[in-house]
């Protein structure tokens, strides 16, 4: 029989286990546990993710939808020609042509890209028009040009004097061979200022936006790494990798070296990782550390950067090495850029 001392053994024991489970989970729950949202919100990679939060937010502040806000948002960088990592002014592949990725995602999870587009300004826009008037996720090459040529975008040339500078005076040293991360040879130790992924070479920007409805939509918008090899596509455009969005769960998009991203699926697992209980930036902190624990010595000389926010507004970010901050527009303040952690 089950008696009175042993339903008491028993309950003790079942208070220790619930204490020992309770401490475990609260390593990785969000720090804030408020029940309030913090609503509309939006978030982007770098400091020129301020200029791109301000026309997403004239979006949000009407009671627009995330969708058309990051859409508007990342169309900033994209138009800017003095920002040589995306869109029109882009740094060009080594065959001196500017190639474009992005993809857009929705709170339903409808999504679209496109894969090395060139001669339009804003690919964002051509990736949205994927996502609603085609059965398809990614157009790529000749045929996302075609498409977007076929629903009125306008043909133009991407390759401005800044950018073809650039380029001609990176051929006089640069040998015309597929070599691994030729890239960061050529720099890091003549110019290590210039490392791909760092403040002179940010590579990517990435959106993530929450409406007044609480539904989260995210763009990612770029021009690709600098002189890569024609026809190369980094996580950028993939959904999973440079971006995803789980409007249950909350939002991820990443920057840098995009191989290593794509490794690691890494945007869907921050997002698989907020839904087991991580913080953003917790989240963003363990997929960084197995992209270095998978590649240790690669990791010491790139740079990959993951941004993520939860369906309460809670956001965070962390990178491989130091320089990458984020950019932050909510009721409170528009302007906000925050520098991320970094385990170098």
């Amino acid at each position: 029989m089950f008696n009175r001392r042993k339903f008491i053994k028993a309950s003790a024991l079942s208070a220790g286990l619930l204490a020992v489970n309770k401490n475990s989970i609260a390593e990785v729950l969000p720090k804030n546990t408020s029940n309030t949202v913090n609503k509309p919100i939006v978030i982007s990679t770098w400091d020129f993710g301020v200029a791109a939060n301000a026309d997403a937010w004239k979006v949000l502040s009407k009671n627009g939808n995330a969708l058309d806000a990051v859409e508007q948002g990342v169309w900033v960088p994209e138009a800017d020609e003095s920002n040589q990592s995306v869109g029109y002014g882009g740094l060009p592949d080594r065959d001196g042509k500017v190639t474009l990725d992005a993809c857009i995602m929705d709170e339903l999870g409808n999504c679209g890209a496109v894969l090395a587009l060139e001669h339009i300004k804003h690919p964002i826009s051509v990736a949205r028009k994927v996502m609603e008037k085609t059965p398809h996720v990614m157009l790529a090459g000749d045929g996302d040009l075609q498409f977007a040529l076929e629903q009125g975008f306008k043909k133009e040339n991407l390759l401005t004097p800044a950018s073809e500078k650039a380029w001609k005076e990176w051929l006089k040293t640069a040998k015309y061979e597929p070599a691994i991360n030729v890239e960061n040879k050529l720099y890091d130790k003549a110019a290590p200022q210039k490392l791909p992924g760092n403040q002179y070479n940010h590579d990517t920007i990435g959106m993530i936006a929450m409406d007044f409805k609480g539904n989260l939509s995210g763009a990612c918008t770029t021009s690709g790494m600098a002189y890569k090899l024609h026809g190369r596509i980094g996580d950028s455009p993939i959904i999973g990798a440079g971006l995803y969005i789980d409007n249950e769960i909350g939002g991820a998009t990443s920057t840098g070296v995009g191989e290593e991203v794509v490794r690691n699926v890494g945007s869907f697992l921050v997002v698989e990782l907020m839904r087991q209980g991580y913080s953003p930036e917790d989240a963003c902190k363990e997929a960084v550390m197995r992209i270095i624990k998978k590649k240790p010595e690669t990791a010491k000389n790139i740079q990959v950067g993951f941004l993520a926010m939860n369906k309460k507004g809670e956001y965070g970010a962390y990178a491989i090495q130091k320089g990458f901050s984020y950019a932050v527009c909510d009721s409170q303040k528009q302007d906000l850029v925050i520098k991320g952690k970094s385990y170098y």
